[in-house]
């Protein structure tokens, strides 16, 4: 048995979601196939959005996508890599170090795509709104600052969760009935007393999620009534189909992590919370790149031109 004071390692139980049974087996390799594909979806539109010469493909809602991507792509990078390399080779442990990047990263990126989705939003707003002004209110310098603004908040939480964390004295188990290191998580494990610490977290996240949703769902809304004034039946049928589908994607991301982060302990379980988990760190990475590439003719037209 491991010294109650020793703190260089904290062990976790490899890959949460599966054991080796034949079933979780095809489910791993699902995932797995599921981490490609978004590994590589994300990267081609990250490509077809920078190398396309077209003027359409450089402006700010495109210039947003390519940043979605990026997200996307470090998320699932950040989850699933180690899940996996711990399901494959048997380990039960994980450093401090790789622990505490991971507190880092995902707050970072979670939070981070919430408040980009706003933005996404609410430039898609101006963008049917004042469609002559779009070039004067919405301009790259904007732009830039919207996206720093999206990667600053998410990673001030972050850069605040690792030590914070990781310096309480683990004197009982260390294992995390997860699959990946999350500050939450690992807050119910200490000896010491967490409560201000795990108040201050509950606070900075029901802040950092609510925030950027309430912007997403006042852009939308605004986008719905505006249709409903301005356009034809079929014009109308075809923003709210591609709305709805924005407003899914949204709602399996940041629902799930306001289940996740906000929900009172007392109606959690473990064995539901990393099924939660797994739709926002695995699924919603997938379907991104499918719901704004799919229906968009800039991003085909890119890539029948680039084969």
């Amino acid at each position: 048995m491991e010294d109650a004071n020793d703190t260089t390692e904290i062990n976790s139980i490899p890959l949460g979601l599966f054991n080796y049974t034949q079933t979780h087996l095809f489910l791993f390799s699902m995932v797995l196939m599921l981490f490609l594909i978004s590994l590589m979806g994300n990267a081609l539109m990250i490509v077809l959005i920078h190398e396309d010469p077209r003027p359409q493909q450089h402006t700010p809602k495109y210039f947003l996508l390519s940043q979605l991507s990026l997200m996307d792509m470090m998320l699932v990078s950040t989850i699933v890599h180690q899940m996996a390399t711990n399901y494959l080779m048997g380990t039960r442990s994980i450093s401090p170090a790789v622990c505490g990047a991971r507190i880092l990263l995902f707050p970072m990126l979670g939070e981070g795509e919430c408040f980009l989705l706003a933005a996404m939003a609410y430039d898609r707003y101006v963008a049917i709104r004042h469609p002559l002004r779009y070039p004067i209110l919405i301009n790259q310098k904007l732009c830039l600052h919207v996206t720093t603004g999206s990667w600053l908040p998410g990673g001030v939480d972050g850069l605040m969760q690792p030590g914070a964390t990781l310096s309480f004295p683990y004197c009982h188990s260390r294992e995390i009935n997860h699959f990946f290191c999350e500050a939450p998580t690992l807050t119910h494990l200490p000896c010491a007393h967490a409560t201000f610490f795990k108040f201050f977290t509950y606070v900075c996240c029901l802040l950092l999620l609510l925030i950027p949703l309430a912007l997403l769902l006042a852009s939308y809304s605004l986008i719905l009534a505006a249709g409903l004034r301005m356009w034809s039946t079929a014009t109308q049928k075809k923003v709210f189909v591609t709305c709805s589908f924005h407003l899914a994607v949204v709602g399996v991301f940041c629902g799930t992590l306001l289940l996740i982060y906000v929900r009172p302990k007392s109606y959690r379980s473990v064995a539901h919370d990393k099924v939660v988990s797994a739709s926002y760190t695995i699924f919603t990475p997938v379907l991104n790149p499918l719901i704004y590439s799919v229906r968009n003719k800039d991003v085909k037209g890119a890539l029948r031109k680039c084969l």
